[in-house]
């Protein structure tokens, strides 16, 4: 790791890029425009604050993640939630109410978090916390969704807060999508991307990353039709195996140096999109941002985890606070402890170094 290296600019520099990025790219959409220019203004004050609390000693990352439900439509192939029983077909039980996750999204405005991903499960199943994000208008919330529940009523929903963006999953062309997600998922996706375009609602795409269909998501004629479409944004999510028989699946280092190369190309040729790697090159981030280095994850029952692929907590928002939650014994053990810089095969250190965080929790 580089020892001049600077998180916090890394960090704001890019949640800037991409404010700035989504504003060039919605100028043909005057209310888009308006909405995003009124973020990028919020975005810089959510930036001092975070600035003014690392003069204090107090890191706040920009991003929080937010599973809102433990429920889902689907059954995914390789899906990562049900492979860690964070989504199941049971009644949920405990989960935070609406009011709950309203006050997190408020406490994380005034910490300084610019950015909340909301997933779940399928985040659209709960309207009701929906509405409370929309109500913070000071925060950019990326809405994680399979798609097949946008309607009319939606769009309706989506119109009135703006700061609600639908980033709709799809893994390629048909085939794939549908390998994955289920017969008939690519073309219920499609025909919420038409109905959102219709309505001029600002919507884009995660791409779940693999040795498959790598060439295919980056691939012009497929980023072409994405455009065409009305999507705005592109989230490239590398694949995180959860069973042995799908490690060969897991993009390795020659398919995250090709990833990278298309980015660099895509960025500068194709103005209109902009486009996002998860986790990217963790080298020039530092190592892994999870466990509040630049991000961390709540889940649906309000555990603070170092991210979604790593399901382990020793706090809960219920109890607590979320100023409190970041400083975990879990997250600052993982933070010291220097688990978060080691060199891994897949996408995410956490979830191949589990038996070290399960032995962190065992000692706290």
């Amino acid at each position: 790791m580089n020892e001049n290296f600077d998180l916090g600019s890394y960090l704001t520099g890019g949640v800037e890029k991409i404010v700035k990025g989504a504003i060039k790219a919605t100028l043909s959409n005057p209310q888009e425009s308006i909405f995003l220019a009124k973020y990028a203004a919020a975005s810089k004050v959510a930036s001092k604050k975070r600035a003014e609390a690392d003069a204090r000693g107090e890191h706040i990352p920009p991003f929080l993640i937010a599973s809102i439900t433990s429920s889902c439509n689907l059954h995914c192939a390789g899906c990562y939630s049900r492979a860690n029983h964070a989504c199941n077909d049971a009644e949920p039980v405990s989960q935070l109410t609406d009011k709950e996750w309203g006050k997190i999204f408020a406490e994380a405005k005034d910490l300084g978090i610019g950015f909340i991903l909301l997933a779940g499960g399928e985040p659209l199943l709960r309207k009701d916390v929906m509405e409370e994000a929309g109500r913070v208008q000071d925060i950019l919330f990326p809405v994680f969704t399979n798609g097949t529940l946008i309607s009319e009523a939606y769009i309706k929903t989506f119109e009135k807060y703006r700061n609600l963006v639908p980033v709709l999953s799809i893994e390629g062309r048909k085939e794939k999508t549908d390998n994955r997600r289920g017969d008939g998922v690519y073309d219920k996706a499609i025909k919420a991307m038409e109905l959102m375009q219709e309505h001029k609602v600002i919507f884009g795409a995660s791409v779940t990353v693999t040795t498959e269909n790598l060439e295919e998501v980056t691939s012009e004629a497929f980023l072409e039709k994405l455009e065409e479409r009305g999507c705005k944004v592109v989230f490239y999510v590398e694949f995180v195996p959860v069973t042995e028989e799908a490690t060969h699946l897991a993009p390795g280092d020659k398919e995250r140096e090709y990833l990278n190369e298309r980015l660099s190309v895509l960025r500068s040729e194709r103005d209109g999109m902009v486009f996002v790697s998860f986790p990217g090159d963790e080298k020039t981030s530092g190592g892994c941002l999870a466990a509040g280095r630049g991000f961390f994850h709540i889940n649906s029952h309000g555990g603070a985890e170092p991210c979604p692929f790593s399901p382990y907590s020793d706090i809960n928002v219920r109890d607590t606070s979320v100023r409190e939650a970041l400083k975990s014994k879990l997250f600052t053990s993982l933070q010291d402890g220097g688990v978060l810089n080691e060199d891994h095969a897949g996408g995410c250190v956490l979830f191949e170094r589990q038996d070290k965080v399960k032995e962190i929790m065992a000692a706290n």
